[in-house]
């Protein structure tokens, strides 16, 4: 939903209807994870995708059948048995796709965009199936906005959206009529909308360049820290969120930092190195990596532990920083930090695809 919110806001300013075919459901490989949007609007105009190419001509004509009155339907697409090239999943998957008309988008749509660009979570519930099938509700943790018709469910939804929410996850659940949390007769799917995670990075070097413009290509709101207020400029780093001139370790140790967060040293200096990777440790982030020699990490690590860190506590350290795949450039490192931090969100160990068997995507990504 992020990627067309601009245009899904523009339509609505020039009265448009619109259509919204969401990806609910992923077995086995696809190109995109549930949440992915293409939306289609009563002019013939489509933004967004959900499978990269392969079922969107369907989805196309589902939604203009919607647009022309047409009940909101939940569509099933796999690969095709024959014909490889027939409305079909060629990668190997099979996806569950939603379609209606989104006249929920009026009185929700901007809600919705207003708490994502405040970076307040939400939660965006539909009804896939049951009863109810096509109602909306918008959850945040103070309010919801919204309703099934049935208060009891409507109670069910907003404290299984919030659970969620709390935990960043997005996808399917099942409830009873009543609200109850079985029996299948009503599913819903639960998109989160969490605020991105950040990445911070240490060190206002060439490298630190490259990384935070990876960083930001994927997604994270990026933080450029460094104690030398002639290195640590805006002008060096204009793709940065924020540029903090700061000694790094009394800015970590002040900062919020999250389960989904990255952390990034790339100083390889032993004054700023240690502090701050003290201060990481200390932290829930899912990533910590400090650039510099295998000499440059014994020595650090020898610090470390001098400094009070265990051994277990040092494991989480990636040292030196990223996927071995030869690279030397500033911008070469940058990818082999982000292949790292990537294959470690999802529990891969960054090898060529070409040497491993099985799937090449896990049924369900986590969502960050």
């Amino acid at each position: 939903m992020r990627d067309v919110l601009n245009q899904l806001e523009a339509w609505l300013a020039e009265g448009r209807q619109i259509a919204v075919a969401t990806l609910v459901q992923v077995h086995k490989s696809a190109p995109r994870q549930p949440g992915a949007v293409m939306a289609v609007s009563d002019r013939g105009e489509v933004v967004g995708s959900v499978s990269g190419g392969c079922v969107e001509s369907a989805l196309y004509e589902e939604a203009t059948a919607v647009l022309g009155g047409a009940p909101p339907r939940l569509l099933t697409y796999g690969i095709a048995d024959d014909q490889a090239f027939e409305v079909g999943l060629t990668c190997g998957g099979t996806i569950r796709v939603f379609v209606e008309r989104a006249d929920w988008a009026p009185d929700l749509l901007p809600r919705l965009a207003e708490a994502i660009r405040a970076e307040r979570p939400a939660a965006l519930v539909t009804v896939t199936a049951g009863p109810c099938l096509g109602a909306k509700l918008l959850v945040t943790a103070e309010e919801s906005h919204g309703t099934t018709g049935s208060p009891d469910l409507d109670q069910a939804l907003i404290a299984e959206a919030r659970a969620m929410l709390t935990m960043g996850r997005t996808g399917d659940r099942q409830f009873g009529a009543a609200g109850e949390a079985r029996g299948a007769e009503v599913s819903a799917f639960i998109e989160s909308f969490s605020p991105p995670p950040r990445m911070f990075v240490f060190g206002a070097i060439d490298f630190a360049s490259a990384v935070v413009r990876i960083g930001k290509f994927l997604g994270y709101k990026v933080i450029l820290c460094d104690a030398r207020p002639v290195f640590a400029t805006r002008a060096r780093f204009p793709e940065a969120d924020e540029v903090v001139v700061r000694w790094p370790h009394e800015f970590l140790e002040e900062a919020e930092v999250g389960p989904r967060d990255a952390i990034c040293v790339l100083t390889h200096d032993s004054k700023f190195d240690v502090p701050v990777l003290l201060a990481a440790l200390k932290t829930p982030a899912a990533y910590i990596g400090a650039m510099g020699s295998r000499a440059t990490h014994e020595r650090r690590y020898r610090e470390l532990l001098e400094a009070g860190a265990s051994p277990e506590e040092l494991k989480r350290i990636s040292s030196p920083i990223g996927l071995d795949i030869g690279g030397r450039t500033p911008e070469e490192t940058a990818v082999s930090i982000a292949a790292e931090i990537i294959a470690l969100r999802y529990g891969r160990p960054g090898g060529r695809l070409a040497d491993r068997p099985g799937p090449i995507h896990l049924d369900q990504a986590p969502v960050t």
